[in-house]
């Protein structure tokens, strides 16, 4: 049995004058009318042929192929990743759709694994991107994909797609969402986050730190950056699994409060807060920050990981909201993921816009704060942390990994190669510059034009 062909022998593909769609990976679009005809001892020629003039017959740096007979393309040297092709269909599968989202399609339909690094897999998904080709080999490439054989409707796997109905960014669609992301299950996070569930970048010292020790380092520098008091009434914008939280209630003193959209996210803060008897400190709420009513009721406030989700026709009612809700002269950091400073060619739809977060909206740090400044924040530091998360990002799919099985008892092998591609692309893209995370620092200046911002640096990075 050939992953999931249930036993079905590979057929010549006979399609009388079949409408043929080039891919958009080579460049523009067309349609052409083809009559294929390929024996099935003909795929594995056709395939290695595709390959050479993918690479133009030059090896990848980090990628070698090996085929469903066995044998590797380009040679048996061994690279960090190894693309495996697990059926004659499989190249037509990654790429006559012509995008990034068909390409991981296939990778959820079992076309193709990953073995080693996956992240250096990604050079082959570069490669395509940056596909410019003429139109001669344009066609030949895709005629030679025609001479594969036809593959399983991938019906099953777009089902999984996220459809939403309603105006995008708005309070009700933005609940289904935030779950559709984070709701999945507690147990199939909690197997790769470290033990206090924290979701986003961490902070590493120096190569040895393990994630546990970045992460605590991470809640640290937030808590330091707004200068935490005892005493103090603290705001957590998406709290998230209650990391945050309950450790500036533990080690600064503070009265925390969290909000949330995310129902499992919820479940386990509250049991969190009870089991470390925080009660009277900390507290979550499922609620919207555009509906939070209390103005000028907490001394500082921090989103981490959340602005993502806001959309950028809201930013502008983000920070205004936030702003009411500081005291004057309170402090404000917002961390958050935007794009980085260099462009991904040919960048077309995204995977994870389709299957891991619907509705997210990246920009630029100029626009973050040119929205910040127009909502009167005074902005005080800003700061990239753009290789820490591709380091976080390793290690929760080096974990994800080792706990495959356990995961299958959470989720599905699908929802299991989704989060393993989303976290592995996602490394790839910090490590190159397409994305990044800032950590920006905001203060609401008062009446006399002062803040609670701390006059220098010292201690934060400690």
């Amino acid at each position: 049995m050939i992953l999931g062909l249930n036993n079905r022998k590979e057929k010549t593909t006979v399609s009388p004058r079949k409408k043929l769609f080039i891919p958009g990976w080579f460049g523009k679009r067309h349609d052409m009318e083809l009559t294929v005809v390929a024996p099935p001892e003909k795929h594995r020629d056709h395939t290695v042929e595709i390959l050479e003039k993918l690479t133009d017959n030059q090896p990848l740096q980090s990628v070698n192929f090996r085929l469903w007979t066995g044998e590797h393309w380009p040679s048996p040297e061994p690279k960090p990743a190894t693309v495996v092709l697990n059926r004659p269909s499989a190249l037509r599968e990654m790429l006559s759709g012509g995008s990034e989202v068909a390409l991981g399609e296939a990778y959820l339909n079992e076309a193709f694994d990953v073995e080693g690094d996956f992240e250096a897999a990604f050079e082959f998904g570069d490669l395509l991107a940056a596909q410019t080709q003429g139109w001669s080999k344009t066609l030949s490439l895709a005629k030679l994909l025609f001479h594969l054989p036809d593959f399983l409707d991938s019906s099953r796997v777009k089902g999984r797609a996220a459809k939403f109905d309603g105006q995008k960014n708005s309070p009700r669609r933005d609940r289904h969402a935030i779950r559709f992301h984070y709701d999945i299950s507690n147990a199939f996070y909690a197997l790769w986050l470290d033990p206090r569930m924290v979701y986003s970048c961490a902070y590493f010292e120096n190569p040895e730190t393990d994630l546990e020790q970045a992460q605590v380092r991470k809640l640290d520098l937030i808590c330091r950056k707004l200068d935490l008091q005892p005493g103090e009434r603290f705001l957590e914008v998406g709290s998230g699994w209650g990391g945050l939280l309950v450790h500036a209630a533990t080690h600064y003193g503070v009265k925390a409060e969290g909000i949330t959209l995310s129902e499992k996210q919820l479940e386990w803060s509250q049991e969190l807060i009870s089991r470390l008897g925080l009660q009277d400190r900390v507290s979550v709420r499922l609620i919207d920050y555009r509906d939070l009513q209390e103005r000028e009721a907490y001394d500082k406030a921090a989103s981490v990981g959340m602005v993502e989700h806001v959309g950028r026709q809201n930013l502008g009612l983000y920070f205004q909201q936030i702003s009411a809700l500081l005291k004057p002269g309170g402090l404000f950091l917002n961390h958050g993921i935007g794009l980085g400073p260099i462009v991904r060619p040919n960048q077309g739809e995204g995977f994870i816009e389709h299957y891991v977060f619907p509705d997210s909206d990246l920009i630029s740090i100029g626009q973050m704060l040119d929205s910040a400044e127009s909502a009167r924040w005074d902005a005080r530091d800003v700061d990239s942390l753009r290789e820490h998360y591709a380091t976080t990002l390793r290690h929760w799919v080096r974990r994800l990994e080792a706990h495959h099985e356990e995961a299958l008892h959470e989720v599905d092998e699908a929802t299991y190669r989704i989060w393993r591609l989303y976290m592995a692309g996602s490394a790839h893209g910090f490590r190159l510059g397409y994305l990044s995370v800032y950590q920006t620092l905001l203060a609401k200046i008062d009446g006399r034009g002062l803040s609670q911002a701390p006059p220098t640096r010292e201690g934060w990075y400690q």
